[in-house]
């Protein structure tokens, strides 16, 4: 009787704390990038069971498109996927975008998570995007670094067609690079920073630069998102806490990073996570619509994808427009979202 009057105590002290009996169990999947270290930082500090769930956290992938595949079989009832979703829709999977894991809703662009490095040797000049032509690039096709790759294509003036193209994964980029098997690659962090590191002579040929927006999202599939609105609040605010958490505490919010991607130091860490928490923004706007949109109108331009789709039907904003009316403080440290990109209730995004 003790004990509950405690726990009892403890939640009136805490909105959001819950008896552990009372927890919601949910199964929620990642890909090995510091972009996407929120969600353990959510377990780890609590904030889930705070928030009212007993959250799993898979394994880390290593793409979305891997992560995917899990969803599909049943082994994840959410996870945090940005430009594979675009092919998985299109393959009929009914996937719904929830909130953001990475990218912006205050402006259009944001992809300061992601490098090009070029290796000793290989004519690539830093900062000169025309001396790509005619090289080897790794990429892994159908996900967020191939979708930079493109972008980087488009402002050099050059086509798909002037370089090759390499599918990788990001694991086998820098040994790829250390071999000379490429010339160069695009990727996520840590990839570029390890690659800086191990890849004598190696630079960093440009890094972010708004090139692309960034296409980040938590989704879920359909049947899953229409029977558990209030589950997905409860996630949303708890993975919006991390983020202020993490913003506030790069250095921390690295080392929970290296507990989660194999092989990741603390350096290397402290390194990406500066330029992760620039992008680590769980709101939504009508900058995410355009980005998803942008995205694949891009892929569709470029010959990589046949059609399009609609992408109002597979982003469901209520769930997080709530928890950003509910619970503002989650957000009072990121710059306001203009008044012109602000949604609401049924809205309709047109391009």
């Amino acid at each position: 009787m003790l004990l509950k009057k405690l726990m009892l105590c403890l939640c009136l002290l805490a909105p959001g704390l819950t008896m552990s009996q009372d927890l919601v169990k949910m199964k929620a999947g990642m890909v090995a990038g510091i972009d996407q270290i929120g969600l353990p930082i959510a377990l780890e500090r609590g904030f889930f069971e705070k928030w009212g769930l007993d959250v799993t956290i898979a394994r880390p992938y290593a793409t979305g498109v891997d992560a995917l595949n899990s969803l599909q079989a049943g082994e994840n009832d959410m996870l945090q996927v940005g430009v594979p979703m675009i092919g998985a829709v299109l393959r009929g999977m009914d996937l719904v975008a929830l909130g953001n894991y990475s990218g912006s809703a205050h402006k259009l662009g944001g992809d300061a998570t992601i490098a090009l490095i070029a290796g000793a040797g290989s004519g690539i000049v830093k900062g000169d995007l025309k001396s790509l032509k005619g090289k080897k690039i790794a990429a892994s096709f159908g996900t967020i670094n191939h979708l930079y790759v493109l972008g980087l294509l488009e402002k050099a003036g050059l086509t798909p067609a002037d370089v090759t193209l390499v599918n990788t994964p990001p694991p086998d980029m820098t040994v790829a690079l250390l071999a000379k098997g490429i010339d160069a690659f695009a990727c996520w962090d840590p990839v570029p920073i390890i690659a800086l590191k191990d890849v004598p002579g190696a630079i960093e040929v440009i890094r972010g630069g708004d090139v692309i927006s960034y296409v980040g999202f938590n989704v879920a599939l359909r049947p899953w998102v229409e029977k558990n609105g209030a589950t997905i609040e409860k996630f949303l605010a708890a993975v919006s806490e991390a983020d202020q958490w993490m913003r506030a505490n790069p250095k921390a919010a690295a080392q929970v990073a290296t507990r989660w991607i194999p092989g990741l130091k603390q350096d290397v860490a402290e390194a990406a996570m500066q330029f992760n928490i620039q992008q680590a923004d769980r709101r939504l706007s009508i900058n995410n619509y355009k980005a998803l949109w942008s995205a694949e109108d891009r892929l569709n331009r470029l010959g990589f994808i046949k059609s399009t789709f609609d992408v109002n039907k597979h982003i469901e904003p209520k769930h997080m427009l709530k928890v950003m009316k509910d619970n503002p403080k989650l957000f009072s440290d990121l710059p306001a979202i203009p008044a012109n990109a602000m949604i609401g209730s049924g809205y309709v995004f047109k391009p």
